[in-house]
């Protein structure tokens, strides 16, 4: 058997412990409609990177934005 190569896949970054001045705020639907997939559903930290402090933020201001009906539960249903 071949030995397999190793894959060496840079460290994710936080981007708002890298970058300060971004907000997470409910209201704020373009920021929040990057952590969420087609289908809806928010995306993990082990994919996006985000810390844990700020996951659950993200996650806190994705259920609120779908409570007041800014983000939809679902995604968009295309027949």
């Amino acid at each position: 058997m071949a030995p397999r190569k190793k894959i060496f896949s840079r460290r994710k970054v936080c981007r708002f412990c890298a970058d300060k001045e971004l907000v997470l705020d409910y209201k704020d639907v373009k920021t929040l409609r990057n952590f969420v997939t087609e289908r809806g559903k928010i995306i993990p930290k082990r994919i996006y990177g985000t810390c844990a402090s700020h996951q659950r933020q993200v996650t806190e201001a994705i259920k609120r934005a779908r409570h007041l009906a800014l983000i939809p539960y679902t995604g968009s249903s295309q027949y």
